[in-house]
């Protein structure tokens, strides 16, 4: 059975920590709440060495892509509407499915349901399959009997989510070519061509000018410390990879990444968009407050919005509003705080939010379109500096050498 670790408060309101042994996420929570305890927030426990993130790693496991979930939530929503039951729908779409990890996890979910548990506790063994969020919605479609329209809205949420994430990769691919080319070209003109000149130079005893010793300098000390550059620069790229993936590093770069000139307007503004979306999809599926503002803190995939949601939760717990816990983050826009506190009114957060995330949706396509014309100026920019420190470092000894031949 895994192992969850929770914060939680007491009757008395004194704060508790630990960890439970039990078979699901959800099962820890009811326990707790059975002892008296009110859970705040529950994780499960990682080992040190998993095999299927090992073998995911080194590509004997394939992940399980959006667009499979999106067809397999469509094929679900579809199998459900007909009457067909869960279980022969799964082992039908088992046998259909090319990824075999999401095979053998559809053929596990007909073991532990033919076993006595429910879907969503059975998907909840396979969290690197199924998102919290999914399970949450399935969960609320089990119980409402409309698992058919909770995989609709899952399908729909997830496609949203692919087209999102294309627009922002498809938006950061051309300058990250470009820097890597401006490095690549630094280097073999570091290596390559610096040292030539700097031999033609140095034979006719010259008096160089200093850009010109400054870029044999560093041609020099690349040229006899490369292997211990490049040591540096992947000691470097390891260091920042497992600091990023640390939990203290996850916070600190997700902050801060929304504060990147230029990308973070974008980056921030798909997250509010996220946020909205997904908090309605779970309003309007019924999922209480409490659990719908956890659920959805676990999809927004930032870890700094993240704890500024699950603090919402606190307020709430205190008798507050949601539009004034949403204020006291200091996270969301003007906009969606008027339409939390005008839905709250009216009782329609969840058509509100949806309007809320359609509108940051259109906001993020149109920084996108802009953001190459926002880009180039700055890539100009960083472009001409460096021909122009290759320019004085090169030719003005050229020019000094040709001026000092015709005065004899």
């Amino acid at each position: 059975m895994p192992i969850y670790h929770y914060k939680a408060k007491s009757k008395e309101g004194q704060a508790l920590s630990g960890q439970i042994n039990t078979i699901s996420l959800d099962a820890a929570a009811t326990q707790l709440l059975r002892n008296g305890i009110t859970p705040l927030d529950i994780k499960e426990k990682k080992e040190t060495f998993q095999l299927k993130s090992f073998l995911r790693r080194i590509g004997l496991v394939n992940p399980v892509s959006l667009n499979e979930l999106v067809i397999f939530s469509r094929q679900m929503h579809t199998l459900t509407k007909a009457g067909v039951p869960i279980t022969r729908a799964l082992r039908g779409l088992s046998e259909s499915i090319q990824n075999p990890q999401l095979s053998l996890t559809l053929n596990a979910l007909v073991v532990a349901m033919d076993a006595g548990n429910e879907f969503s506790v059975a998907m909840q063994q396979h969290p690197e399959v199924f998102s919290t969020l999914m399970i949450s919605m399935v969960n609320v479609g089990e119980q409402t009997g409309r698992l058919d329209e909770a995989f609709l809205q899952i399908s729909n949420y997830l496609d949203l989510e692919i087209q999102t994430r294309k627009k922002i990769k498809a938006a950061t691919r051309y300058p990250m070519m470009v820097i890597m080319a401006i490095v690549v070209a630094l280097g073999v003109i570091n290596i390559l061509v610096i040292p030539s000149f700097a031999t033609v130079f140095t034979s006719l005893h010259a008096q160089l000018p200093v850009p010109t010793c400054i870029l044999i300098a560093t041609s020099n000390f690349s040229v006899q410390y490369w292997p211990f550059i490049l040591v540096a620069i992947l000691g470097v790229v390891i260091w920042c990879h497992y600091f990023i993936k640390s939990e203290k590093g996850h916070l600190w770069w997700d902050k801060n990444k929304l504060k990147i000139p230029i990308f973070g307007k974008v980056i921030e503004r798909a997250t509010l968009a996220r946020f909205a979306r997904a908090f309605a999809m779970a309003s309007k599926s019924g999922v209480p407050l409490l659990q719908a503002l956890t659920v959805v803190a676990k999809a927004v995939d930032n870890g700094f919005v993240a704890d500024k949601i699950l603090s919402m939760r606190t307020g709430i717990e205190r008798g507050e509003t949601l539009s004034q816990t949403a204020y006291k983050t200091g996270l969301f826009t003007p906009l969606i705080l008027q339409m939390l506190a005008v839905g709250e009114e009216t009782g329609e957060v969840d058509e509100l939010l949806n309007q809320v995330a359609g509108f940051y949706e259109q906001e993020v396509d149109y920084e996108i379109k802009r953001l190459g014309d926002a880009i180039e100026p700055i890539l100009i920019i960083i472009m001409g500096g460096m021909v122009l420190i290759l320019a004085l470092g090169v030719f003005l000894p050229m020019w000094d050498l040709g001026a000092a031949y015709k005065n004899g």
